[in-house]
């Protein structure tokens, strides 16, 4: 059964760190677009960061770029989130997700068009 599976989350204060992690079973990821998500409580869920699993290409969201990074280990075909300098409006579920590499990671990001979502890990930023 393929399937993809968050961990990583909880609560931190402003300015603190997390690193989130999303286990891919089943899938190939240099075959897929792999993308992080967030939702906050009343809001969309959009893209975060969007990278190509073939050539490392990466879109970064404009609130996280120089805080927020990816990287992987493929030997465990999992992808990682590492969040830092964290601020109050990065709280919210965080999902990773898989796309075809058909259009551009920042399509992917910015469209919120996937294939497959994983099940989300809260992010909690609060003093």
């Amino acid at each position: 059964q393929s399937q993809l599976v968050e961990s990583g989350g909880g609560s931190v204060q402003p300015g603190g760190s997390l690193r989130l992690s999303c286990a891919a079973s089943g899938f190939t990821l240099d075959y897929y677009f792999i993308g992080w998500f967030r939702q906050a409580p009343g809001k969309e869920r959009e893209g975060v960061l969007c990278i190509s699993g073939s050539d490392g290409v990466t879109f970064y969201q404009d609130s996280v770029k120089g805080r927020f990074t990816v990287s992987r280990d493929n030997a465990k075909n999992t992808v990682y989130l590492q969040m830092n300098s964290l601020k109050p409006e990065d709280t919210g579920v965080y999902f990773c997700a898989l796309s075809l590499p058909i259009k551009t990671v920042q399509s992917m990001c910015e469209t919120v068009q996937v294939g497959y979502w994983g099940q989300g890990t809260q992010v909690t930023v609060s003093s």
